[in-house]
């Protein structure tokens, strides 16, 4: 067992296994495996005849799943991008079958620790950044061929970072003199670039959280995985989602609001009956982390679960 993987700790799981209602028969995704901390919660809660399918893009968190459940008959590992989800359901015969999808839309403490996955600026490393390390662009070379009007937009909604401008001018400048590859130039570059401080945040917090989610295609990712849940879950399915920043959380949202409350219509049409498009029910309010554990786990700080529940 790697130090990284000791590090990591899953956030609100006691709530996600009261969002998701466990059953020990019951039929389960972990669409966002990382390092099992979930996946390991519900399978203590599933009796012999239950089962839990896992899915990860990172090729670390595929052989962290062989090497520790590959004595558990009731689990299933999948290495994909969880936008195929419903492909993955379909293939085992699942689809509609499924009591509880989660999604932790978080970096796991791994991905983040390791310096050579490129994810944090606190210590120096390759600038990478990819969930799957073997496909897709770095960080370096989106970093170095993006046009800067491009990468102030994506800094903006990515990143909601007020100073975009002056950070997208000075990677451009600095690129220009020598390629950006690694976390420390790139977080230089930014504190430099930034005329204040936010107390207690570093100044590339908000720049490096825009380039994952560019480089990962987050948001996209996001967009497509959410309505396939609504195909896979069987009436009364719960699907649970932590998000970890603004963007995410506000699709999360407007996704789950939009299926509970159907077609809208203009308000002088009458209706008859229940409006068109309504799949979920919402379930309670939004839970976030207790004091206890964001002073365990500080990177649980902005976590927030939202819940729904699939419809007849």
């Amino acid at each position: 067992m790697t130090e990284a993987s000791l590090s990591h700790r899953p956030v609100l799981v006691s709530e996600v296994l009261a969002a998701l209602a466990v059953r020990p028969d019951g039929c389960y995704v972990d669409a966002t495996f990382g390092r099992g901390g979930h996946a390991a919660a519900i399978l203590e809660r599933l009796g012999p005849t239950g089962s839990l399918l896992a899915l990860d893009r990172d090729p670390a968190a595929a052989e962290w799943a062989r090497a520790e459940f590959c004595n558990e008959p009731r689990f299933q590992f999948v290495q994909s991008r969880f936008s195929e989800l419903a492909s993955i359901v379909t293939e085992r015969r699942l689809c509609g079958r499924v009591d509880g999808v989660l999604l932790d839309l978080g970096v796991s403490s791994p991905q983040l620790d390791d310096p050579e996955r490129g994810f944090s600026f606190s210590r120096d490393g390759a600038l990478d950044m990819r969930m799957d390390p073997t496909s897709g662009s770095s960080a370096t070379d989106w970093l170095n061929r993006i046009g800067e009007m491009e990468l102030e937009r994506i800094l903006a909604e990515f990143g909601e970072e007020r100073f975009h401008r002056r950070i997208a001018h000075a990677i451009v400048a600095a690129r220009r003199r020598a390629p950006i590859t690694t976390t420390a130039r790139l977080a230089e570059i930014v504190s430099l670039a930034i005329p204040t401080r936010q107390p207690g945040k570093h100044p590339a917090t908000r720049v490096f959280q825009a380039v994952r989610i560019a480089v990962n295609d987050e948001l996209n990712e996001l967009r497509a995985v959410l309505p396939q849940t609504t195909q896979i879950l069987a009436p009364g399915g719960r699907l649970a989602v932590i998000a970890f920043h603004s963007l995410e959380d506000r699709m999360v949202k407007r996704f789950m609001r939009e299926r509970a409350r159907g077609q809208e219509l203009p308000l002088d049409l009458p209706v008859v009956g229940i409006p068109k498009g309504i799949s979920l029910r919402l379930i309670g309010r939004p839970s976030r982390p207790a004091d206890p554990e964001v002073m365990a786990n500080p990177r649980a700080r902005s976590a927030v679960l939202r819940v729904a529940e699939r419809l007849e």
